[in-house]
Protein backbone atom coordinates (compact mmCIF):
# COMPACT_ATOMS: atom_id res chain seq x y z
CA UNK A 1 0.00 0.00 0.00
CA UNK A 2 1.21 3.51 -0.81
CA UNK A 3 0.91 6.08 1.98
CA UNK A 4 -1.25 8.35 -0.16
CA UNK A 5 -3.88 5.59 -0.30
CA UNK A 6 -4.80 6.50 3.29
CA UNK A 7 -6.42 9.76 4.28
CA UNK A 8 -4.07 10.08 7.28
CA UNK A 9 -1.08 7.70 7.18
CA UNK A 10 0.50 9.43 10.19
CA UNK A 11 -2.55 8.74 12.35
CA UNK A 12 -2.45 5.12 11.23
CA UNK A 13 1.24 4.79 12.14
CA UNK A 14 0.53 6.36 15.53
CA UNK A 15 -2.59 4.44 16.52
CA UNK A 16 -2.25 0.98 14.95
CA UNK A 17 -1.39 -2.14 16.92
CA UNK A 18 2.20 -3.30 16.46
CA UNK A 19 3.59 -6.78 15.90
CA UNK A 20 7.34 -7.25 15.44
CA UNK A 21 8.11 -9.58 12.53
CA UNK A 22 11.89 -9.66 12.88
CA UNK A 23 15.12 -7.69 12.94
CA UNK A 24 16.37 -6.12 9.74
CA UNK A 25 19.80 -7.44 8.67
CA UNK A 26 22.94 -5.33 8.22
CA UNK A 27 21.73 -2.48 10.44
CA UNK A 28 24.20 -0.99 12.90
CA UNK A 29 21.34 -0.14 15.28
CA UNK A 30 18.43 -2.37 16.25
CA UNK A 31 15.92 -1.99 13.43
CA UNK A 32 12.75 -4.07 13.18
CA UNK A 33 10.22 -4.89 10.51
CA UNK A 34 6.77 -4.64 12.02
CA UNK A 35 3.20 -5.22 10.91
CA UNK A 36 0.71 -2.55 11.96
CA UNK A 37 -3.00 -3.33 12.14
CA UNK A 38 -5.88 -0.97 12.74
CA UNK A 39 -9.65 -1.50 12.67
CA UNK A 40 -11.34 1.78 11.89
CA UNK A 41 -14.40 3.21 10.19
CA UNK A 42 -13.04 2.16 6.79
CA UNK A 43 -12.43 -1.41 7.90
CA UNK A 44 -9.27 -3.32 8.79
CA UNK A 45 -5.99 -1.87 7.55
CA UNK A 46 -2.66 -3.71 7.63
CA UNK A 47 0.68 -2.20 6.67
CA UNK A 48 4.32 -2.83 7.47
CA UNK A 49 6.59 -0.26 9.08
CA UNK A 50 10.22 0.05 10.16
CA UNK A 51 10.64 0.46 13.91
CA UNK A 52 13.83 1.95 15.41
CA UNK A 53 13.64 1.97 19.22
CA UNK A 54 15.88 4.28 21.21
CA UNK A 55 17.06 1.41 23.40
CA UNK A 56 18.53 -0.30 20.32
CA UNK A 57 20.90 2.55 19.42
CA UNK A 58 24.65 2.12 19.64
CA UNK A 59 26.39 5.09 21.32
CA UNK A 60 27.95 7.63 18.94
CA UNK A 61 30.55 10.26 19.77
CA UNK A 62 29.03 12.91 17.48
CA UNK A 63 25.29 12.38 18.03
CA UNK A 64 23.33 12.29 21.26
CA UNK A 65 21.00 9.31 21.86
CA UNK A 66 17.64 9.79 20.21
CA UNK A 67 18.26 9.31 16.50
CA UNK A 68 14.56 8.55 16.12
CA UNK A 69 13.90 12.27 16.56
CA UNK A 70 16.14 13.02 13.60
CA UNK A 71 14.30 10.42 11.50
CA UNK A 72 11.07 12.28 12.27
CA UNK A 73 12.65 15.70 11.71
CA UNK A 74 13.88 14.63 8.26
CA UNK A 75 10.37 13.56 7.29
CA UNK A 76 8.97 16.88 8.50
CA UNK A 77 11.66 18.84 6.64
CA UNK A 78 10.97 16.94 3.42
CA UNK A 79 7.27 17.71 3.78
CA UNK A 80 7.92 21.37 4.61
CA UNK A 81 9.99 21.68 1.45
CA UNK A 82 7.21 20.02 -0.54
CA UNK A 83 9.49 17.19 -1.68
CA UNK A 84 7.73 14.08 -0.40
CA UNK A 85 10.98 12.12 -0.42
CA UNK A 86 10.85 10.57 3.06
CA UNK A 87 8.22 7.95 3.90
CA UNK A 88 5.74 9.01 6.61
CA UNK A 89 7.47 8.80 9.99
CA UNK A 90 6.16 9.17 13.54
CA UNK A 91 7.48 8.83 17.08
CA UNK A 92 5.52 6.56 19.39
CA UNK A 93 5.81 3.79 21.94
CA UNK A 94 6.36 0.29 20.64
CA UNK A 95 7.06 -3.18 22.03
CA UNK A 96 10.63 -2.12 22.90
CA UNK A 97 9.84 1.39 24.04
CA UNK A 98 9.79 4.74 22.29
CA UNK A 99 11.14 4.91 18.77
CA UNK A 100 10.44 5.96 15.22
CA UNK A 101 7.98 4.13 12.99
CA UNK A 102 8.39 4.68 9.26
CA UNK A 103 6.09 3.49 6.51
CA UNK A 104 7.66 0.45 4.83
CA UNK A 105 8.35 1.02 1.14
CA UNK A 106 7.98 -2.06 -1.13
CA UNK A 107 11.11 -1.24 -3.09
CA UNK A 108 13.22 -3.09 -5.65
CA UNK A 109 16.25 -3.76 -3.46
CA UNK A 110 18.44 -4.65 -6.44
CA UNK A 111 18.31 -0.91 -7.20
CA UNK A 112 20.10 1.87 -5.34
CA UNK A 113 21.38 5.36 -6.08
CA UNK A 114 24.09 4.34 -8.53
CA UNK A 115 21.80 2.09 -10.59
CA UNK A 116 18.94 4.60 -10.47
CA UNK A 117 21.21 7.38 -11.67
CA UNK A 118 22.64 5.29 -14.51
CA UNK A 119 19.41 3.80 -15.84
CA UNK A 120 16.55 6.13 -14.87
CA UNK A 121 17.23 9.59 -16.15
CA UNK A 122 13.61 10.58 -15.59
CA UNK A 123 14.35 10.46 -11.84
CA UNK A 124 17.35 12.78 -11.95
CA UNK A 125 15.28 15.76 -10.83
CA UNK A 126 14.14 13.80 -7.78
CA UNK A 127 17.69 12.76 -6.97
CA UNK A 128 18.77 16.38 -7.32
CA UNK A 129 16.04 17.37 -4.85
CA UNK A 130 17.29 14.66 -2.49
CA UNK A 131 20.72 16.28 -2.65
CA UNK A 132 19.15 19.62 -1.67
CA UNK A 133 17.35 17.96 1.25
CA UNK A 134 20.57 16.31 2.42
CA UNK A 135 22.54 19.55 2.33
CA UNK A 136 19.94 21.44 4.36
CA UNK A 137 19.67 18.54 6.83
CA UNK A 138 23.45 18.01 6.89
CA UNK A 139 23.12 14.30 6.17
CA UNK A 140 26.33 12.52 7.15
CA UNK A 141 25.31 9.11 5.82
CA UNK A 142 23.55 9.17 2.42
CA UNK A 143 24.68 5.77 1.21
CA UNK A 144 23.57 4.48 -2.19
CA UNK A 145 21.37 1.88 -0.52
CA UNK A 146 19.53 4.63 1.37
CA UNK A 147 17.88 5.62 -1.92
CA UNK A 148 14.99 3.24 -2.59
CA UNK A 149 13.29 2.75 -5.93
CA UNK A 150 9.57 1.98 -5.88
CA UNK A 151 8.78 0.95 -9.48
CA UNK A 152 5.65 2.37 -11.01
CA UNK A 153 2.52 0.27 -11.33
CA UNK A 154 2.37 -1.87 -14.48
CA UNK A 155 6.04 -1.07 -15.07
CA UNK A 156 5.12 2.51 -16.01
CA UNK A 157 8.35 4.55 -15.53
CA UNK A 158 6.37 7.77 -15.18
CA UNK A 159 5.00 6.38 -11.89
CA UNK A 160 8.43 5.45 -10.47
CA UNK A 161 9.19 6.91 -7.04
CA UNK A 162 12.44 7.32 -5.19
CA UNK A 163 12.54 7.45 -1.39
CA UNK A 164 15.17 8.61 1.11
CA UNK A 165 15.48 6.31 4.15
CA UNK A 166 17.87 5.85 7.12
CA UNK A 167 17.97 9.53 8.00
CA UNK A 168 19.04 9.35 11.64
CA UNK A 169 22.51 10.84 11.15
CA UNK A 170 21.35 14.32 10.19
CA UNK A 171 21.12 17.85 11.58
CA UNK A 172 24.47 18.06 13.39
CA UNK A 173 25.59 21.65 13.86
CA UNK A 174 29.08 21.33 12.26
CA UNK A 175 28.88 21.00 8.48
CA UNK A 176 29.88 17.47 7.50
CA UNK A 177 27.75 16.27 4.61
CA UNK A 178 28.77 12.79 3.45
CA UNK A 179 26.82 11.51 0.47
CA UNK A 180 27.10 9.48 -2.72
CA UNK A 181 25.00 12.05 -4.59
CA UNK A 182 27.70 14.20 -6.17
CA UNK A 183 26.72 14.00 -9.85
CA UNK A 184 24.62 17.15 -9.46
CA UNK A 185 27.30 19.21 -7.70
CA UNK A 186 27.18 22.78 -8.96
CA UNK A 187 23.75 22.36 -10.59
CA UNK A 188 21.28 25.21 -10.31
CA UNK A 189 18.45 24.51 -7.87
CA UNK A 190 14.84 24.74 -9.07
CA UNK A 191 13.20 28.07 -8.22
CA UNK A 192 10.24 26.43 -6.48
CA UNK A 193 12.54 24.41 -4.23
CA UNK A 194 14.57 27.53 -3.45
CA UNK A 195 11.42 29.44 -2.56
CA UNK A 196 10.41 26.75 -0.08
CA UNK A 197 13.92 26.58 1.36
CA UNK A 198 13.84 30.36 1.83
CA UNK A 199 10.98 29.97 4.31
CA UNK A 200 13.47 28.41 6.74
CA UNK A 201 15.60 31.55 6.89
CA UNK A 202 13.33 33.45 9.26
CA UNK A 203 11.90 30.56 11.22
CA UNK A 204 12.14 26.78 11.29
CA UNK A 205 8.74 25.16 11.90
CA UNK A 206 8.26 24.48 15.60
CA UNK A 207 7.54 20.77 15.12
CA UNK A 208 11.00 20.41 13.54
CA UNK A 209 12.83 22.75 15.92
CA UNK A 210 11.54 20.99 19.02
CA UNK A 211 13.25 17.76 17.89
CA UNK A 212 16.69 19.39 17.63
CA UNK A 213 19.09 21.42 19.73
CA UNK A 214 19.03 25.20 19.31
CA UNK A 215 22.47 25.30 17.69
CA UNK A 216 21.38 22.64 15.21
CA UNK A 217 18.38 24.72 14.22
CA UNK A 218 20.54 27.80 13.68
CA UNK A 219 23.06 25.77 11.65
CA UNK A 220 20.24 24.46 9.44
CA UNK A 221 19.17 28.03 8.74
CA UNK A 222 22.75 28.91 7.79
CA UNK A 223 22.90 26.00 5.33
CA UNK A 224 19.55 26.99 3.83
CA UNK A 225 20.74 30.59 3.54
CA UNK A 226 23.84 29.50 1.64
CA UNK A 227 21.80 27.44 -0.82
CA UNK A 228 19.26 30.21 -1.36
CA UNK A 229 22.02 32.78 -1.85
CA UNK A 230 24.16 30.69 -4.20
CA UNK A 231 21.14 29.05 -5.92
CA UNK A 232 23.18 25.93 -6.63
CA UNK A 233 24.26 22.72 -4.96
CA UNK A 234 27.74 22.76 -3.41
CA UNK A 235 30.35 21.92 -6.03
CA UNK A 236 33.12 20.57 -3.84
CA UNK A 237 34.89 20.85 -0.51
CA UNK A 238 38.48 21.70 -1.30
CA UNK A 239 39.52 19.36 -4.10
CA UNK A 240 37.46 16.30 -3.18
CA UNK A 241 34.01 15.09 -2.19
CA UNK A 242 33.07 13.48 1.11
CA UNK A 243 31.55 10.00 0.77
CA UNK A 244 30.04 7.74 3.45
CA UNK A 245 31.38 4.23 3.97
CA UNK A 246 30.42 1.73 2.83
CA UNK A 247 29.13 3.36 -0.34
CA UNK A 248 26.12 1.07 -0.66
Amino acid sequence: MAPDELADPLAFLTEADVEIEGRMPWSSNATFLTTLRYDGPDGAIEQQAIYKPVRGERPLWDFEPGLHKRERAMFLLSEHLGLGLVPPTVIRDGPLGEGSFQWFVPADHSEHYFTIYETRGHLHDRLREMAVLDVIANNTDRKSGHCLLQPGADDDPSLDRVWAIDNGLCFAAPYKVRTVIWEFAGDTIDDDVLARAATLLDEVPAEIAELLDDDEVVAMQHRATKLVTERALPAEDGDYHHYPWPLV
